[in-house]
């Protein structure tokens, strides 16, 4: 197994598009994040702000792994729920 820090992206060329949706994200739950360092947030805001996104990345992959919609949906279920 490669030996890398945790804070590397695996896929160098999504750095620039996972920026913005950690920003996005952010937005949505009112934490105060900026470009750089964010020292003075909590871990419980830094830690909403990347299970969000988790949580939003895995359900884009299960509509995409089903046939439906991937990111270009608004969190939430679109069109008929299952």
């Amino acid at each position: 197994m490669a030996n890398r820090s945790s804070n590397t992206t695996a896929v160098p060329e999504a750095k620039s598009a996972l920026d913005r949706f950690k920003m996005e994200v952010a937005g949505e739950l009112g934490v105060p994040l900026t470009d750089g360092y964010n020292g003075n947030l909590t871990s419980r805001q830094n830690g909403s702000v990347g299970g969000y996104m988790v949580k939003k990345m895995i359900e884009a992959q299960e509509r995409q792994m089903s046939g439906q919609n991937s990111m270009g949906s608004q969190s939430g279920m679109s069109g008929s729920q299952m």
